[in-house]
């Protein structure tokens, strides 16, 4: 009988194979949208189009000069070699630029087409640079139609003068029979008709409503004479300033037209201390309290409709001044009309969402499988150990979820929840379940939940949730999708609203690809120049995919070479600077009167902040840190105290942190993490310690692992099961949008400089400013015969920078040697006494 051949067992990883069309087919259209959106593709067409506006420019202008020379070569080159043409062409771009220039310059435009090269080399310019020097869109109409109307103009006088002969390449064709057919109708009159189609333009251009003419008499004004007025008191209120003179025209007479440039127009506002032009008054009906002016020791302070109020028994007029920083109502409609709101994707205005087709489609992925039988037969099992105890339920209901079936049980009255709770191993044992885990009672519902593992689990895939309605027609600030629920609903959160989110789990139960099923969520559905991420990742591995979006999603420092944070210091600085950041930015919102970041935004976007104050637009920013406890490990308090800030403070600015780590211990989210961290999420954890540390409730220690997970948030705890995203995915969604164009470097953060920047250097070691801990520190270090930093840190509980200034301290004062690489310091001292002496000495200098 012949026996099975097997084969030998390898050491390889399974991937499930992404479904292939059955007729694969080029797809033309998709490979041209590719070609479109590649950076490279754009830089080149940008130079291109560059050079053959400086071409252009000099074909027109050389033609201008020695126009009648070429017209004849022009007329006459078919007839001859093009070798003998091109020698005695004197174009300067040769024949082609003869050519080129006959047409638009001789037939067409004549003068007025040296404003096309522009419009051409604007555009490449902008291409190339991703900047406009000039409104391209407002620029190309403004030179099209000086094109147009300078040939109408110069034909006009080429006619009158008749000198077609000798001045036609100056009009070009369409201006000279333009001319002619408005003289046969006309006459000499059409000239009107020119300026007039100069005066239409200008009205639509600039937008002009209407003309103005100046007033030649002054209206009355009912007013008290200067000799009058001069001899009221100070403390009198009037309703004039004394300070103007008697011809200043009254503020309703004032008429200041909004200058619109050419250039960048900044949003603008009514404030005056965010508006580079006062608002326009109306008409309003007279108030109860008139406006006054107070005066006193010769500053003169306005108050635009005060809330006053009389006291009776004194008859003093108490007065309220508006708040400084009230929201404005006023917005400048006329320039939002004639530029539209500010729109931050313009700068990338190419850019395009990730799409579907990155993600994969697994064609084996069904629902969780579970039979009526064994839903009927857990159903007994649970009834049958329950009264095994003595205890009665009335009904039993299921519902199958992802990874677990929730059996719900309502319990026969008098019987105590916590007799069930009590019997969770029982009843684990009873359906040879992994381990379950009892809700008594479930919130708002009146029963008591039991959770059972499903024996065939359900894969959720990254792309069914990306596709699903709920994500796409998501309104949320920062939507993020965190996996099914038991009831197989997409639970789709907002981690603007969270505000922050604090994950933990053990190694190997899905933290990584939780935290890339976060990133993934955001990237498909921000636009770079609404989101920031920065990414701190100490195991130098996890986040690495993400390196090629640097110019699009990612900030860091100034002087750092990574996007990617690894090393402690840097990871330090980064925190620092971004409390620097959060800063700056409630230091704008406090000049803008905007309580948060999207009051602030939408003011900006309507154009009411002035740009040349220091306004801009703000973006998210997410900080995701991949281990905390290696950062805390090392760094301590420089890590803590930061984190806490950010925690404490950055939510109403838009700075939003994602905290992960394998050991949530006590001595890593400690209480002052913890308390700024409403949102924590959990996968499965070793011990119902750890549960209870980040949970605060235990449960988090019976999930059964592969992204199964609990959400604890406004005092409800969620399970879910966390969508899966494979490593090639994470790579081919990072490969489209790092083919994008991109801005020119990633997001600059505030520079942050370390009190420790350069104390490596013993010339730089100041021993008569010793740290407090330096007699500690060298004791310790005599001890034990070991010149380590992390002795040091260990031992006395100190930060990483901190240990490092001790141990540059002690080599100044030769205890310990120099750095020697990996190997410890040797210790210079060998006993306690010599040290002794030498603190005894340090200390009489």
């Amino acid at each position: 009988m012949a026996q099975p051949t097997t084969s030998p067992r390898q050491n390889t990883i399974r991937r499930p194979e992404r479904a292939r069309p059955k007729e694969p087919s080029f797809d033309w259209a998709a490979a041209f949208d590719r070609w479109l959106t590649d950076q490279r593709s754009t830089l080149t067409f940008g130079v291109l189009l560059m050079l053959l506006g400086i071409g252009l420019t000099v074909a027109f202008v050389s033609y201008l000069i020695n126009g009648p020379a070429d017209q004849s070569l022009v007329s006459s080159a078919g007839g001859e070699s093009l070798a003998e043409t091109g020698t005695e062409t004197k174009n300067w771009v040769g024949l082609l630029g003869a050519y080129v220039a006959h047409a638009f310059v001789f037939r067409w435009f004549g003068v007025g087409a040296l404003g096309l090269p522009i419009i051409v080399f604007l555009a490449g310019f902008k291409l190339t640079f991703g900047r406009e020097p000039l409104p391209l869109g407002r620029t190309t109409a403004g030179l099209l139609f000086a094109s147009v109307w300078i040939s109408l103009l110069t034909g006009y006088f080429v006619l009158a003068t008749d000198s077609v002969q000798t001045s036609s390449v100056w009009c070009g064709g369409v201006g000279y029979e333009l001319n002619v057919t408005l003289y046969s109708l006309f006459g000499w009159g059409n000239l009107a008709i020119i300026a007039f189609l100069l005066f239409g333009f200008v009205v639509y251009f600039f937008d002009i409503r209407s003309l103005k003419l100046p007033t030649l008499s002054m209206p009355s004004r009912p007013e008290t004479s200067r000799s009058q007025r001069a001899a009221q008191p100070d403390d009198t209120l009037q309703t004039y300033d004394d300070s103007e003179p008697d011809d200043q025209p009254l503020p309703d007479e004032t008429e200041e037209e909004p200058v619109v440039q050419s250039g960048y127009v900044p949003p603008l506002t009514a404030n005056d201390h965010t508006n580079g032009t006062p608002p326009v008054e109306t008409e309003q009906p007279e108030p109860t309290v008139p406006d006054v002016i107070a005066k006193s020791t010769g500053v003169t302070l306005t108050i635009k409709n005060p809330a006053a109020v009389v006291d009776a028994p004194t008859g003093e007029l108490n007065v309220t001044p508006t708040p400084a920083f009230e929201p404005d109502p006023f917005e400048d409609d006329d320039l939002v009309a004639t530029h539209g709101l500010y729109d931050p994707t313009l700068e990338l205005a190419q850019y395009q969402y990730p799409t579907l087709d990155l993600l994969t489609e697994y064609q084996n992925n069904r629902k969780a499988q579970v039979s009526d039988d064994e839903l009927t037969a857990n159903k007994d099992r649970i009834e049958t150990t329950l009264r095994n105890f003595g205890i009665e339920i009335d009904s039993i209901q299921a519902s199958i979820g992802p990874t677990v079936t929730l059996y719900e049980i309502v319990p026969a009255k008098g019987v105590r929840i916590s007799k069930i709770k009590s019997l969770e191993d029982d009843i684990a044992l009873s359906l040879s379940a992994l381990g379950i885990r009892i809700i008594a009672p479930m919130p708002g519902m009146g029963t008591i939940g039991i959770e059972v593992p499903n024996k065939n689990r359900e894969m959720v895939s990254m792309r069914s949730m990306i596709m699903s309605d709920v994500f796409t027609s998501s309104k949320f600030d920062l939507p993020v999708v965190l996996g099914k629920t038991i009831s197989n609903e997409i639970y789709i959160a907002d981690l603007a609203k969270m505000p922050h989110l604090l994950m933990a789990g053990a190694t190997g139960q899905g933290k990584s690809v939780g935290l890339n099923v976060l990133l993934t969520s955001l990237i498909y559905k921000k636009h770079p120049s609404q989101l920031k991420l920065v990414l701190v990742d100490p195991k130098k591995v996890e986040l690495t995919l993400f390196n090629k979006i640097e110019r699009h999603f990612l900030a860091k420092l100034p002087d750092s070479e990574e996007p990617i944070i690894t090393d402690t210091k840097k990871v330090v600085n980064t925190l620092n600077s971004l409390c620097i950041e959060m800063d700056n930015r409630y230091n704008l919102l406090k000049d803008a009167g905007c309580r948060n970041i999207k009051e602030y935004n939408a003011k900006f976007t309507k154009r009411r902040l002035n740009p040349e104050k220091g306004h801009r637009y703000l973006p998210y920013i997410v900080l995701i840190i991949d281990e905390l406890a290696d950062l805390m490990m090392t760094a301590g308090k420089e890590v803590e105290q930061p984190i806490a800030r950010l925690a404490q403070l950055a939510r109403a600015i838009g700075i939003h942190l994602v905290v992960a780590t394998q050991r949530p211990s006590v001595n890593v989210i400690t209480g002052l993490i913890k308390a700024n961290f409403p949102a924590r999420l959990s996968f499965k954890v070793t011990s119902k310690i750890d549960s209870r540390t980040i949970l605060d409730t235990g449960g988090a220690e019976q999930l059964v692992g592969m992204g199964d997970m609990l959400l604890s948030s406004n005092s409800d705890l969620i399970r879910l099961q966390c969508p899966f995203v494979d490593t090639n995915e994470i790579e081919e969604i990072c490969e489209f949008v790092g083919n994008q164009r991109g801005y020119d470097d990633a997001y600059a953060l505030p520079e942050f400089v370390g009190d420790d920047g350069g104390a490596g250097d013993e010339k730089d070691v100041d021993l008569g400013q010793r740290d407090p801990m330096f007699d500690e520190a060298a004791r310790l270090i005599v001890i034990h015969q070991q010149g380590s930093t992390s002795l040091i840190q260990r031992k006395l509980k100190l930060g990483y920078n901190r240990a490092g200034r001790l141990v540059d301290q002690l080599e100044a004062a030769k205890i310990v040697g120099p750095f020697e690489g990996s190997k410890a310091r040797d210790v210079l001292v060998q006993d306690l006494q010599t040290l002794e002496e030498i603190l005894r000495r340090l200390k009489g200098e």
